[in-house]
Order: C-alpha cells, then structure tokens, then sequence
C-alpha cells in the first residue's frame, strides 16, 4: 500500500479531523507535531506558548466588558484581505515574519526530523507551520491541506516563489487568495475539503432518508422532483424519524453556554419525541459535565438517553469515528463557521452559530453563498425557526444545495495527488478547473491593505 508521512497539529479540532481520513496510508502513525514523541522538551513549550494563546483568546470574549475590545486586537492580526481587487499580497506580514523566527528557533522541527528516516515518502500536513518548517530544511514533496476557505498570509513561505510546498485547496477562491500570496500556480490544486470516505459513501442514502425528515411536507421534493431524481433517484416517502439537530462546539470548548437555551426553547419537541438532540462534547470531559448540568438545569434529566443523547470520547480518533457516525442520522448540524462548514457536501444542511475569527467569517459566507446553510437566529427560539425552517423547504434546500455544490472528493483527490508521477496530469473533477482572479499586471506592486 502507498503510504505517506501524516502530520496534524493538537489544536482544536480542524487540523487532526482534516488528517482523520488518511489515517490508512500513514507510515506508523499520524504525527501529532505538538505533542509527539518526536518532539523534545524545548520544541514542546513552544508548541504551548502558542497554543495557550490560541485557545485562550478563544475564550476570551467571554470576559466581561474587556473580551470583546482584547478579541478585536488579536483577530486584527490574523485579518484576511477582501479578495477583490486581485492585487499582489506577497510580501511578508508581521505575522509570517513572527512565524519565520519561531521556525527558526526549531518550531515544527521534531516531527519534520522524524519523517527523515523514510525522506522517499511524501509528507501531508494539516497545518501550515509544518509545511513552512518542512520547506525550511529542504525536504521535498510537502504537500499542505488547507483547512479553510481563505487563509492569513501566515500559511504562505517569506519567498513564495521559491518554496516547494503543495497547497491541497479546498475551494477555487482559496486558490485564487493563495496566487495573490505568491505561491506559483503550479503548486496549487484545488482538490475540496478531505471528508471521512464513510460519510461520502452513504451521502446519497443519507441525503435521500434527511428529505424525508427536513420536507416531511413534500413542498420541495414535488417542485424539484425532476433535478432530486437525477441525483439521488427516488427521494419519496414518509418522515423517518424526529428532526436530528447535532450541536457541536469549537475543540476550545467556546459556545458551549449556548446549550442551556437550546434546551430550554427545544424542552417541549424533546419531551414529545418530535426532535432529536446530539450535543457534541469531543474530547472535553469539562464540556461534556457543563451539558450534563443544563440538561438537569431545564428538567430534562429522562429525556438523556431517548432524545438527548452526548457524544464524547477519550481520543480525537474515538470522537471523530463516533462523530461521523453520528452525522448518517442526523439532519440538521448546527455549528460555528469551523472546518465543519465544508461537511455540507455531504448533504448536511449548517446552522452557523457567530463566526470567531476572520477564517470564520469567511467559512460563513461561503456556505451562504452556496445556500447550503442559514446564520442562526435567536436560540431562545430554536424550536420555532428550525421547525419553520422545515416546512417551507428551507434546510431541504440547503441540504441538496450543500450537496449539489460543494466539493466532496477531496479525500480521494489528494490521495491521488500524493502518489503520482505527474500531478499536472491528475483528474481532480470540474471544481480543479474553475479559474478565478484575473493574472497579476506586470509593472508596480499594487497598494495593499492587511493581508
């Protein structure tokens, strides 16, 4: 079997859910970069002086009165340029130049230096500093996923032109922001968010039992009926089942307070059976109590088990196998604007809760631009807008949009991209041939606004 070096990141849950589905062609492991045994003690409390202040700064907004005023400060830092006029954003930024000295001091340098032993083997990356770190002690065939819809200057080498890292892009617009970074068109391929292949083999089954649930009326299967039965076939049929809505927090825990009013507006469809409640703990047994608490704080301490159900796990790879479980029966998944955006091709339609961080913000208008997802609305009033929502066709809408628009094969494409001879060659599906961003002018560096 080909295999490949895999190296995520511990640092929330984007970074090691978009290595999850190469777990089968990682040489001995997927690497975790901040928290292997590869890395040593000093390398070590670098990776927690910077994790410390991501996951700290995503609590922050929580702090009264000075939360929101620090938070700006810090997101002002990792801003994202409009895209629009194409221009030259090349040039380094503070943060990439911060990034650089970091580098230097040996951040990443422990996994980058374990994958030495088998150098033939190509190396994955989920996070942007390995592959920076990677390009640094010239090691070829590094290939980085991008693991949103637009990204800070920060993913990007100080010479774009000449590094040698592979940018796995999960949408045209990405490719497109990564031209005005410098990176040459030939080390960009579009190639769509990696999902877990068990989740794309079911997307059509799936999608065609969620219809039934999402448009237990019929409205918008009897006005799309000719397009639902090209793509799905036979899309009839009664509910199957209550309305599943999963409710997943960040990895840093944040948003989870949002729990205690969705219990309280969704306490009476609960109770008579007509909705189904998956809160998403992950990995955080803190989180996983502070759900426990608001269950019994709204009185629904009999419903745990029967229409409350909360999935946790001790690893990241439990919580991931369980959690992509979980989503074949669920019907509505609610959650930030995080790399879970991209998992509307498999037919979810997303309720976004407030975007944090410019990345966010992007992820969010992606998904409306698509129609596959809506912004929640107050969730002292779930019960009321999802159930609206379902009978005029909305999240069935979104659904089949999410479904029909959005690239799923990304798992597939990139495997494809790491073993072969001749990348220029490789059939990456309609979404790899989308050109967007007029060529960069010759002549003066266009004036830039932050990057």
């Amino acid at each position: 079997m080909d295999q490949a070096w895999v190296v995520a990141v511990d640092m929330g849950y984007g970074h090691q859910r978009a290595a999850y589905p190469f777990r089968d062609i990682a040489c001995e492991r997927v690497i975790t970069a901040n928290t292997d045994a590869c890395v040593g003690a000093e390398e070590r409390k670098l990776w927690s002086t910077f994790q410390g202040a991501y996951e700290g700064v995503s609590r922050i907004q929580r702090v009264p009165v000075v939360g929101p005023w620090l938070w700006r400060i810090y997101d002002s830092f990792q801003a994202i340029s409009p895209h629009y006029p194409f221009r030259d954003l090349s040039k380094p930024t503070f943060g990439s130049m911060r990034l650089q000295r970091l580098l230097g001091r040996g951040f990443g340098a422990g996994a980058v230096e374990f994958t030495r032993s088998r150098p033939e083997l190509p190396l994955l990356t989920t996070f942007f500093a390995i592959a920076l770190a990677a390009d640094r002690a010239g090691r070829p065939d590094i290939f980085c996923v991008v693991t949103d819809t637009d990204v800070n200057r920060i993913w990007v080498a100080e010479k774009p032109s000449q590094s040698r890292i592979v940018y796995l892009a999960p949408t045209p617009l990405n490719r497109a922001r990564l031209l005005q970074y410098g990176v040459p068109a030939e080390n960009i391929f579009v190639t769509g968010f990696p999902l877990p292949e068990e989740n794309i083999r079911a997307a059509a089954a799936d999608l065609r039992r969620r219809l039934t649930v999402l448009d237990a009326g019929g409205y918008f299967r009897r006005r799309y009926e000719g397009m639902l039965a090209s793509e799905l076939g036979e899309t009839g049929g009664a509910a199957a089942g209550p309305l599943s809505i999963t409710y997943a927090v960040g990895g840093a825990g944040a948003q989870a307070e949002v729990a205690h009013d969705i219990l309280a507006s969704l306490a009476g469809p609960l109770r008579d059976g007509r909705m189904q409640l998956n809160l998403v703990a992950g990995t955080r047994p803190e989180v996983e109590t502070f759900f426990r608490e608001a269950i019994a704080a709204r009185g629904l301490q009999p419903e745990l088990g029967r229409s409350i159900t909360i999935l946790s796990a001790p690893t990241k790879d439990e919580y991931f196998a369980r959690f992509n479980l979980l989503l074949h029966d669920t019907d509505v998944l609610w959650t930030k604007p995080s790399e879970l955006c991209f998992y509307g091709a498999l037919g979810l339609p997303i309720v976004m809760s407030p975007p944090l961080g410019a990345h966010e913000v992007r992820n969010q208008q992606v998904v409306m631009k698509a129609g596959a997802g809506q912004k929640q609305e107050d969730p002292r009033a779930a019960a009321e807008w999802l159930t609206d929502w379902c009978r005029n066709g909305l999240l069935a809408f979104n659904a089949f949009n999410g479904y029909l628009l959005m690239p799923r094969e990304g798992t597939a494409n990139i495997k494809k991209l790491l073993f072969a001879s001749d990348r220029s060659r490789v059939d990456l599906g309609p979404w790899a041939t989308v050109e967007l961003g007029a060529p960069l002018a010759p002549g003066p560096r266009a004036s830039r606004t932050s990057a």
